[in-house]
C-alpha cells in the first residue's frame, strides 16, 4: 500500500473552487484585473489571468488530442471571457474521466512555449496543469493583498473539507 493522495477529480474540483472565488472577487472588484504584476512575464493581473487559463486550456487541449488554441487568441476582454477559458478545459478535462491507468500512464511529446520541447505522462500533465493554476492564484492572492484586496477565503486544500461540512 502507498501514501493515499489526491485524484485528478480532486484536484480538478480545487482548482474549480478556487477558480469561482477568484472570479467572483474580480467581479466584486473590477479594478483589480488591471492591477500592475510581473509575475511570469506579465504585465496585469490580467495578463497572468491569461496565463493561468490559456496553460489550462492548452493542456487539457493536449490531453484530449486536440489541436492547441494559440496563446496569444486566449480571450482578455473580460473577466467572463477569461474565465469561460477555464471552464472549456474543466469541460474537457471531465471528458477524459473514463481512461484507465494505462492511458493516463501514457507518455506524450509536446512543445511549451518557454523550456522547448517536452515528454511526459498524461498523468504528469495533468497534475501539472492543475498545480500551475494553484500556484499562481497563490501569487495572485499576495498580489491583491498588496493593493488593499484581501480575499476573504480559505485558501488551502484543507479548506475544501470546510465546503463539505
Amino acid at each position: 500500500m502507498g501514501i493515499p493522495g489526491l485524484d485528478g477529480s480532486e484536484l480538478m474540483a480545487w482548482v474549480n473552487s478556487t477558480s469561482t472565488k477568484w472570479k467572483q472577487l474580480f467581479s466584486d472588484h473590477p479594478e483589480a484585473v488591471d492591477i500592475p504584476c510581473d509575475i511570469r512575464e506579465t504585465h496585469s493581473s490580467r495578463e497572468l489571468l491569461q496565463h493561468i487559463v490559456a496553460v489550462e486550456l492548452r493542456y487539457a487541449q493536449r490531453l484530449s488530442g486536440l489541436q492547441e488554441t494559440p496563446y496569444e487568441d486566449i480571450a482578455v476582454a473580460s473577466v467572463d471571457a477569461l474565465y469561460a477559458v477555464h471552464e472549456r478545459a474543466m469541460l474537457l478535462l471531465s471528458d477524459l474521466s473514463s481512461h484507465d491507468e494505462n492511458w493516463w500512464n501514457e507518455c506524450l511529446e509536446f512543445q511549451t512555449r518557454s523550456a522547448g520541447m517536452m515528454r511526459a505522462p498524461r498523468r504528469m500533465i495533468l497534475v501539472h496543469l492543475l498545480m500551475h493554476s494553484i500556484r499562481h492564484y497563490a501569487q495572485l492572492a499576495t498580489l491583491m493583498r498588496q493593493h488593499g484586496i484581501s480575499p476573504q477565503w480559505m485558501m488551502d486544500y484543507l479548506g475544501m473539507s470546510q465546503q463539505d461540512a
